[in-house]
């Protein structure tokens, strides 16, 4: 450890100087608990990881700490003085700021706009643009990153975005900044551009809460390690006292084995393959066969190739060139219908947008893939329970309701609704597009599972996934893509995760 880190837990751990203590907070909707007693401390130049699985009362902490709720029992104590009732405009008057997972630009707007919002300087009913200009910059220069403030948000990345929500939270007087899985989705450059952004935050005195399911970020990141489970403190340390198997212990409450199975299933002939997939812009050149019963992974920086196939094989857009073959038979781009007739099933990443129906139940959206394939049940739509509970059991989903709406599970839970929706209609080949976005360790074992029994029940298995650690996971083989173009193509046994990651970011090989 350090002596800059050692010094650090040395002061989180003293019992002074906290920007906010949180003392004995309990919290409950309708008879259940969300938080039981919970209590931490919170410092200036401390990044402070609020770990736990969904549902275990991270979002319902988050929501007092910027005033969204208040607590049924307990109290914040915010520069020594209690508050009970806090309320959102009083929190942002006191410094403390989220960022959630989610972004909330308005992406017509340029970047300085967006920092500058509700506040824009102006003489008389003129706006000094060269005011806005200057102090979004400024805002910007104190997280040390280099974004154009007259460029439109919506021309960002995704941890572009980010940088841009902080520096908008930088500028209004944020001293405390509550950060949302901000590396969810990212490539494993852009998600160090966080990281370093969080750690120049830090190191000027901001002290941050940074809620992550990602364990080794954390462990290389953090100061203080807070882990909730159902609802109460069960750890709070350093990251020199935690390792990853212990964290997950903590979590989850047991052992959880997420490890590389053998696999029994013998390859067979080509199940899916692209030649020459390009659309001019995004992906150049991309050939990809894989064999039934085998996975194969595409991996880019952030924003790259693998991120645009979800709509080209769904059939939701053509790409200029290329062929796409399913079990051997060639598949018309652009043909919802005929792509699901082929037999291949392409999963989104983004189960809000794209996945699900939240105005349905569970059981609605678990059936809604074998109803559209096929149309007579649509005329019988009885025995939705009947028909859904195997779904449930098999794909390990739970909720407290016997049939909630879909948005009121954990993202784990819609996860695992989202794969069984289609996964269940008996693919030939599959094409997954980061299939554990945003859920907890144990959903992620679950999922890793189930993807796992896809390929040895002999699917072609095309994954595109933001992390190099499931790929490891996972995958057979990975080719390796940048600015569009496949540059390299490896056997998962022939290469270490750190060597797979130095070839997505150009280092190549030693």
């Amino acid at each position: 450890m350090t002596a800059v880190r050692a010094d650090r837990e040395t002061a989180a751990g003293s019992g002074t100087g906290a920007v906010i203590e949180v003392r004995g907070v309990s919290k409950s909707f309708g008879g259940a608990a969300a938080l039981k007693d919970v209590s931490l401390s919170l410092r200036p130049g401390e990044i402070h990881a609020l770990m736990g699985m969904n549902g275990a009362g991270k979002s319902t902490l988050v929501q007092i700490l910027s005033g969204a709720q208040n607590p049924d029992a307990g109290h914040l104590e915010i520069d020594g003085r209690s508050h009970g009732v806090l309320g959102p405009r009083r929190a942002r008057r006191l410094g403390i700021s989220t960022v959630p997972q989610r972004r909330e630009l308005v992406m017509s707007l340029t970047v300085a706009e967006n920092i500058m919002l509700g506040a824009l300087p102006a003489r008389g009913s003129l706006v000094r643009w060269r005011s806005v200009a200057a102090e979004a910059r400024a805002a910007l220069a104190r997280l040390g990153v280099d974004i154009d403030p007259a460029v439109e948000a919506g021309t960002l990345t995704v941890a572009e975005q980010t940088m841009v929500e902080v520096a908008r939270e930088v500028r209004r007087g944020g001293r405390v900044l509550i950060l949302d899985e901000p590396t969810a989705c990212l490539g494993a450059e852009a998600a160090e551009q966080i990281r370093a952004m969080v750690r120049r935050l830090r190191d000027g005195g901001m002290a941050i809460v940074y809620i992550s399911h990602h364990i080794d970020e954390v462990l290389g990141l953090a100061d203080r390690i807070t882990v909730l489970r159902d609802g109460a403190v069960v750890a709070s340390r350093g990251p020199g006292e935690s390792d990853e198997d212990g964290l997950v212990r903590d979590m989850v409450g047991r052992d959880v084995v997420s490890r590389r199975p053998e696999r029994t299933a013998r390859l067979g002939e080509v199940g899916l393959g692209l030649r020459g997939l390009g659309d001019g812009r995004f992906v150049d050149g991309l050939d990809v066969q894989v064999r039934k019963g085998e996975i194969v992974a595409v991996l880019g920086p952030a924003g790259d190739a693998q991120s645009r196939l979800f709509d080209v094989l769904s059939g939701r857009r053509r790409p200029d060139r290329g062929a796409l073959e399913v079990d051997g038979t060639r598949v018309p781009f652009g043909r919802i219908g005929r792509s699901l007739a082929s037999g291949l099933r392409c999963v989104t990443g983004d189960r809000r947008a794209l996945g699900l129906v939240p105005g349905l139940t569970v059981d609605e959206n678990l059936l809604l893939a074998q109803d559209r394939l096929d149309r007579r049940r649509l005329h019988r739509r009885g025995g939705l329970s009947r028909r859904a509970a195997p779904l449930r059991d098999d794909y390990r989903v739970v909720s407290l309701a016997r049939n909630p709406p879909v948005d009121r599970l954990s993202g784990g839970n819609q996860q695992k609704v989202l794969l069984a929706k289609w996964l269940a209609t008996g693919p030939a080949a599959c094409f997954l597009e980061d299939p554990t976005n945003g859920v907890d360790v144990a959903a992620m074992a679950d999922i890793h599972v189930l993807i796992d029994a896809l390929a040895e029940q002999g699917v072609a298995v095309l994954l595109a996934s933001s992390s190099a650690e499931e790929v490891m996971r996972l995958a057979d083989r990975v080719i390796v893509v940048r600015d569009g173009r496949p540059v390299a193509e490896y056997e998962i046994e022939k290469i270490t995760r750190d060597e797979l990651i130095a070839a997505v970011l150009g280092g190549g090989l030693s």
